[in-house]
């Protein structure tokens, strides 16, 4: 497998190559800034060698190739086929395995790695946040929805 690119902005991963005008409808929420201008700082990898990834498999390859941006964001099945288009977010380092403790359910996969889904139409406000220090990921932990989404503080 080869190395994810060298950036210093969240990347973002696709996985899924199912459906291209899923992918396309996706690519532009994500790349589209909200009503107020912001906008996630994302680097975009749409290379079908990555399709079919594990979050895990994506994960250790993000470590292995020293990228330093805020979060890992992974476009897989569920990000394409979901009304809100619900990326999955992890933060790309170890610093936060102690506090993802407190949000794991053995029965859970996302929340294995300090996982969570965000809308599309969210993205900017998790990496933007995240990226600046202005808040912390448990902040947007705590604000997602019983299924487990953050879709923006209400």
């Amino acid at each position: 497998m080869k190395s994810l690119p060298q950036t210093d902005d969240s990347l973002l991963i696709r996985t899924d190559y199912s459906d291209q005008s899923a992918w396309e409808a996706l690519h532009t929420a994500i790349t589209t800034p909200n009503r107020d201008g912001f906008l996630a700082n994302v680097h975009i990898v749409d290379d079908p060698d990555y399709s079919d990834l594990t979050t895990e498999q994506v994960l250790a390859l993000a470590l292995a190739s020293g990228n330093s941006g805020s979060l890992l964001i992974v476009a897989d099945t569920t990000s394409l086929f979901a009304p809100e288009m619900p990326l999955l977010a992890v933060p790309p380092s170890d610093e936060d395995d102690e506090d993802d403790e407190d949000y794991e359910d053995d029965e859970d996969a996302e929340q294995e790695h300090g996982e969570l889904r965000v809308t599309a139409a969210e993205l900017w406000s998790i990496e933007n946040n995240i990226d600046l220090g202005n808040m912390d990921w448990e902040d947007f932990v705590n604000a997602a929805g019983d299924d487990g989404v953050f879709r923006g503080f209400r």
